[in-house]
């Protein structure tokens, strides 16, 4: 008992020390995505408003009083332009919205709708590759003379051979069965520069008043780089393309949130530096929850704290588009899904929920294919009844024959769907959306300071400070019981309402006294 006294002393100082009123410092600037909780939907799998099998627009919109249900604030959306590939993120024209999404009109009543129910909408990009087909490619084949030649990277012009796109593609084999070119785009080239700017404010500002009420709040930039592809033909650049681009829009728009994907998946503090994103994606964070490790998510919310300077903030996510589903993780339990949603909640950063990760919906990768087929497991469609025959469900990828779909996981009457969740206490779906409302309820968890404690062997302890509380995160991440200190667990859990020992990988949330 004295070691443990003396293990956790620096644990008891900080709860000692009192909540006394301290001088104002200067106002940090200010955090665009503050209070935000995100939904990121694969919306060709989400639902399906006109019968068509294809997820689209109408059906997102029809699915946002349930989204305002789960505390959702903000919904993330994959590419909308028209692609030959099902995941759209190499555009055949960057121009318009994919036909089977809907059109330009169905957009704008979808943000007129979310907007009025205090749900924002951000929009995936990724322009800097483009697919044959595209009317700039076309151009540039047609006559090397063309201004839109200047628009690509080319390992032979004169013989008509394009550079390649990324990861060393070509061509592209997908899902459609037919296979196309890839290439990349200019970056570099100053009209490519000024069409992208023109581009990017016509999403914020579709009819040029200068008012943003029917406009994007912001875009996700998937695979962003300084030196496009560490190839060396497009570097610097975070300096002189989306540096600029940035300062343009929030000229226009203040308020725009810009998500970067770092492409090493690592803490991303070069983009938070120097490339001035308002939030890069905690990948770390991301791998060491689904670990269920001490030591890795104490090394990675130190480091992330350490890289994230203020008015940035970091996405805590559980699972997204490009990785296998934790509900299908390795020895996964019940108790394990909700405590790494309330980890997503309660940690200091941007909570975002992959689209029916609040059911538990289950999916891992498939290497046995070697084209974009890999990824549809972890792209079901999402579960609003429990059969496929009822209305809503997005099954695009119906084929039978193929593995993704004979062996889907998704399955009629297994309980992960909404009709067989919604109202019930015990369900995951209603832990979603208790977690969602004890973050809204606690301004320490919404913009407070954090900070490890120590704590015995298998407990993490996370302090939350902020809006005149005090909250302490307990998790117990080992597969014992564990009474945790009584200095760290006075009175009741507020998720569970439980005192006491807390369960094998049970996450538990406590307020201190003031």
């Amino acid at each position: 008992m004295k070691r443990m006294a003396t293990a956790l002393a620096p644990a008891l100082a900080w709860l000692a020390t009192p909540l006394a009123a301290e001088p104002a410092p200067p106002p940090p600037p200010r955090d665009v995505l503050e209070g935000e909780v995100v939904y990121h939907v694969f919306q060709r799998s989400f639902r399906d408003s006109n019968g068509d099998g294809h997820g689209d627009l109408e059906g997102v919109r029809q699915a946002l009083p349930y989204l305002r249900s789960l505390g959702v604030t903000a919904v993330l959306m994959t590419p909308l332009y028209p692609s030959r590939v099902y995941h759209n993120y190499f555009a055949t024209d960057f121009e318009g919205i994919d036909p089977r999404y809907g059109t330009r009109a169905d957009l704008q009543r979808l943000i007129a709708d979310a907007h009025a129910k205090g749900i924002k909408v951000f929009l995936d990009m990724e322009f800097q590759y483009l697919a044959e087909g595209h009317p700039w490619w076309t151009a540039a084949a047609a006559d090397r003379a063309s201004p839109y030649a200047d628009w690509m990277l080319w390992d032979d012009r004169a013989a008509g051979i394009a550079e390649e796109g990324p990861f060393g593609l070509r061509e592209i084999a997908h899902f459609g069965r037919d296979t196309h070119g890839v290439t990349t785009v200019n970056l570099k080239n100053r009209d490519v520069q000024a069409w992208f700017d023109r581009y990017l404010m016509g999403w914020v500002d579709p009819n040029g008043d200068g008012r943003f009420d029917d406009g994007v709040d912001g875009f996700r930039l998937d695979h962003m780089m300084d030196d496009l592809d560490s190839k060396g033909l497009l570097t610097d650049l975070f300096r002189d393309f989306w540096n600029p681009a940035f300062a343009k829009l929030r000229a226009a728009n203040p308020d725009l949130a810009f998500l970067a994907e770092q492409w090493d998946w690592q803490y991303g503090e070069d983009y938070l530096a120097r490339a001035d994103v308002s939030a890069v994606f905690a990948f770390p964070i991301h791998d060491a929850i689904r670990k269920f490790d001490k030591a890795a998510l104490v090394a990675a919310i130190t480091r992330t704290a350490a890289v994230t300077p203020p008015g940035k903030t970091q996405m805590i996510f559980a699972e997204n588009h490009d990785v296998s589903r934790i509900a299908s993780d390795p020895g996964i339990s019940p108790e394990k899904l909700r405590s790494a949603a309330a980890l997503m909640f309660l940690l200091r950063g941007t909570p975002i929920l992959y689209y029916g990760q609040e059911l538990g919906m289950r999916g891992a990768t498939d290497a046995g294919y070697a084209t974009d087929e890999h990824h549809i497991p972890v792209r079901e469609a999402f579960k609003w009844a429990a059969t496929d025959a009822a209305p809503g469900q997005a099954l695009w990828y119906r084929r039978p024959g193929e593995r993704y779909w004979d062996q889907r996981y998704a399955r009629d009457h297994d309980g992960v769907s909404v009709e067989e969740q919604d109202g019930k206490p015990g369900a995951l779906l209603t832990h979603y959306r208790r977690l969602a409302a004890l973050r809204q309820a606690h301004p320490a968890l919404v913009s407070g300071t954090e900070a490890v404690l120590e704590s015995p062997a298998g407990l993490l302890a996370v302090g939350r400070s902020g809006g005149g509380e005090r909250l302490v995160i307990l998790a117990n991440l080992s597969a014992q019981p564990i009474v945790p200190p009584a200095g760290l667990a006075p009175g009741a859990d507020l998720i569970a309402g439980h005192s006491g020992a807390l369960r094998p990988w049970q996450t538990a949330l406590y307020r201190l006294p003031r």
